[in-house]
């Protein structure tokens, strides 16, 4: 079969919900190669479409001279060309972003935005990846360390997106477009190797079919296969996070016993704490977090997963309920945002009484665990040390002169609803040490 009669094979094996008069096609065009040869094949078709061009402003005039290409092939099919700019290098530089990062997050939405907009019939954003570039995915999300999703390369179809020249090769595409004398423009940045696709292109794969001549197919081969093993893997996966994931409001709870004993233990840490915003890099923390000091956390950009004696919690940053902290009995040292804080009980004999306000010192005998230790919260009040009338803590603060800042980062410890210690400022006068103690536990405060 000719390219035509491969794409229409393909098609109808891949999208065949999708026919000329259903839907309007929203084709991506850079104005290279690949992108040409999909308005050809598209329009040979029979489609509706519209041709979707993004100037990311990288290359000054070439930038400019890709954007008058695309309106240009537009005019010859007769065809409407939407093109939008980007400010890429400043939204990466906003964002701490790479380059290539910001272009495909603004590309991505931008294609999103299109695809919603009111329409009388489903628009779907088709892209010109093949082949070729399912190789490269393949080889750059092994060599990066994504896992087996990222070993079943580009997906056909993603939502309103569609890659419909996953079955041909570079060169079939090559071969087409001269045979057909279709014009295209050539991105001087696919010449660099500084960018890592570009470097698998030119040097890996030219490489490795020196040693294995079919090494091109038989990746694709490997594609398919792993698409296969993707299914049975999350299945599987599915089934441990129903065994071991509690959801409670929005925080997600996790028996830590439990945890230790599902294997593969790094697998499955990694496929729970992913949609967090953690890294793969960051799995050997939690694994260490398992045996960590009661309190002890591992923190994303979005999420923190803290240890709460038995449970790891995964909850939001700045949720109040992931800033609150159970204290037990035997519990000697407890992390937290601020520090760690140590516990030891002596008897009145042995102790000696300093003045400092990271260490409070507290009547044994008053204290009933278990212990709370959480952030301030408005309304809270205690009774100040030397001080038979309770104040509202934040009385208590403006009388301390705290900033604003400071105050937000207040935090106490709470027995049975009342606040033992405000740490480092005041414990409560009702759990002072009397002329009665027999055993004083002392809470010493260390800050990061």
């Amino acid at each position: 079969m000719n390219l035509p009669q491969q794409f229409a094979f393909n098609w109808k094996q891949q999208f065949q919900h999708l026919s000329t008069g259903n839907c309007h096609l929203l084709l991506a065009v850079s104005g290279g190669i690949d992108s040409v040869v999909l308005v050809d094949l598209v329009s040979k078709a029979g489609f509706d479409y519209t041709i979707v061009h993004c100037n990311f402003k990288l290359r000054d005039a070439e930038s400019e001279r890709d954007a008058a290409f695309v309106k240009e092939l537009g005019n010859r099919y007769g065809k409407e060309v939407l093109v939008t700019e980007f400010a890429t290098a400043t939204f990466a530089a906003d964002n701490k972003m790479s380059i290539q990062e910001a272009a495909r997050k603004l590309r991505y939405d931008w294609f999103n935005v299109l695809t919603h907009q009111p329409s009388t019939v489903n628009r779907y954003i088709l892209t010109a990846h093949h082949a070729n570039d399912n190789i490269e995915t393949l080889l750059f999300n092994f060599f990066r360390g994504t896992g087996i999703s990222g070993l079943h390369g580009i997906l056909p179809k993603q939502g309103p997106l569609i890659r419909p020249l996953l079955f041909a090769g570079r060169e079939a595409i090559v071969d087409y477009a001269t045979a057909n004398n279709l014009s295209w423009v050539e991105d001087s940045s696919n010449a660099s190797d500084k960018y890592s696709r570009n470097y698998i292109r030119h040097q890996v794969v030219p490489l490795m079919k020196h040693v294995f001549p079919t090494v091109e197919d038989n990746l694709l081969h490997n594609i398919e296969r792993m698409g296969e093993a993707e299914m049975l893997y999350q299945q599987a996966i599915e089934l441990h996070k129903k065994k071991l994931l509690e959801y409670k409001g929005k925080e997600v709870h996790i028996p830590v016993l439990k945890l230790k004993q599902s294997k593969p233990l790094h697998t499955i840490l990694w496929e729970i704490i992913k949609d967090f915003g953690f890294t793969a890099n960051q799995v050997n923390e939690i694994v260490k977090l398992l045996d960590a000091d009661n309190g002890s956390y591992v923190q994303s950009a979005t999420h923190r997963i803290i240890l709460n004696r038995k449970w790891l919690i995964i909850a939001v940053l700045q949720n109040e309920a992931s800033t609150t902290i159970i204290i037990e009995q035997d519990d000697k040292k407890v992390a937290f945002e601020k520090g760690v804080l140590t516990f030891e009980q002596e008897p009145i004999g042995k102790f000696k009484l300093t003045d400092t306000h990271t260490i409070a010192a507290l009547d044994a005998a008053d204290i009933a665990y278990p212990l709370l230790l959480r952030k301030y919260k408005t309304g809270d009040y205690f009774y100040p040390l030397g001080m038979p009338k309770k104040k509202k803590l934040s009385k208590f603060f403006i009388d301390q002169k705290l900033s604003r800042t400071e105050k937000e980062n207040v935090w106490v410890i709470e027995h049975d609803k009342k606040i033992v210690w405000v740490i480092g400022l005041r414990i409560d006068d009702r759990y002072k040490i009397k002329s009665s103690t027999t055993h004083v536990l002392r809470i010493q405060f260390v800050q990061q």
